[in-house]
């Protein structure tokens, strides 16, 4: 059974759930956006049966994800959550890992796989394909899938997520996977993580950073720096992604395969869309069990 626990790190208060075998090697499964860390709910009891230990954190901004200081940047860069994450399994005691990412948990799990391969055992990304690299403009019918990332950067697209921030998160929800995927009462219960008081910021500073729309946070400027020098990863990965997926095209996480030097695994999802650990929890489960089996042995 997962357990809803508490842990603090140098600036968060982390709220994340965890559960399986206490001697199980480790797994951190790190969620995207708009969502939280109940992404995994059905998959995570999988792995721990399979005698894996799952720890799934909210990121800051969200849920009961919580700074320390008002005085900390609201920075929602993919290198300050990657040290955030490092963080967390510092706090816990836990030297090397296997992390599975979602959308913005997928790049961070790129970013740790990259950087710190010793820390590392292995890497699951859904819904995103590796870039090395800066981020470059994306191909024109990628772009317009992305409207909602240029919006952001707007006046007017601040104001919709500040006041009517749940509205615009479902949006993406009906959007970005086929109709009837999710009901009122799952995306409310999950709505409620957004209601963090320093969603927003972390929202807008994490889509408006990426492209160059807005300051990063000095304090990882190195990280940020070695997150860009990277050229390949050096530890097993599997990258799944839905068909359907209407964001992230999958088409996108095509002919990655030269980055990856200890083998690399990308499987399409047939009619499931950007969230492949709601939509196909079952399928997604087994496939993260058989890779993170075969890269403990």
């Amino acid at each position: 059974m997962n357990r809803l626990s508490f842990c603090d790190t140098p600036l968060l208060r982390v709220a994340y759930l965890a559960g399986g075998p206490e001697d199980g090697p480790p797994v951190l499964l790190l969620h995207g956006w708009p969502d939280d860390a109940t992404t995994f709910a059905d998959v995570a009891p999988v792995l721990q049966v399979a005698g894996f230990r799952t720890f799934a954190p909210w990121l800051r901004g969200f849920g009961q994800t919580a700074f320390h200081s008002k005085e900390t940047m609201r920075s929602g860069e993919i290198a300050a959550m990657a040290q955030d994450a490092l963080d967390l399994a510092d706090a816990l005691g836990i030297r090397r890992f296997a992390v599975v990412g979602h959308d913005w948990g997928a790049r961070i799990a790129y970013l740790l796989a990259s950087v710190f391969p010793e820390r590392i055992t292995c890497c699951a990304a859904m819904s995103l394909g590796w870039q090395p690299g800066a981020a470059a403009t994306p191909p024109l019918e990628q772009a317009r899938a992305f409207w909602y990332q240029w919006f952001m950067a707007t006046n007017r697209g601040e104001e919709i997520v500040r006041q009517d921030g749940r509205a615009f998160a479902r949006f993406q929800w009906e959007s970005w996977s086929p109709p009837g995927w999710f009901d009122d009462v799952l995306f409310d219960k999950v709505a409620i993580s957004f209601e963090n008081p320093d969603w927003a910021d972390v929202t807008l500073h994490s889509y408006r950073v990426r492209w160059g729309e807005a300051e990063p946070d000095p304090r990882y400027a190195e990280l940020a720096r070695r997150q860009i020098a990277a050229k390949t990863i050096s530890v097993p990965t599997l990258t799944l992604h839905g068909e359907d997926d209407h964001v992230v095209l999958a088409k996108s996480s095509e002919g990655k395969e030269r980055h990856f030097i200890a083998g690399y695994d990308r499987r399409l999802l047939p009619g499931v869309g950007h969230f492949p650990a709601r939509e196909a929890p079952r399928q997604v489960g087994e496939m993260l069990e058989e890779f993170l089996i075969a890269s403990s042995q």
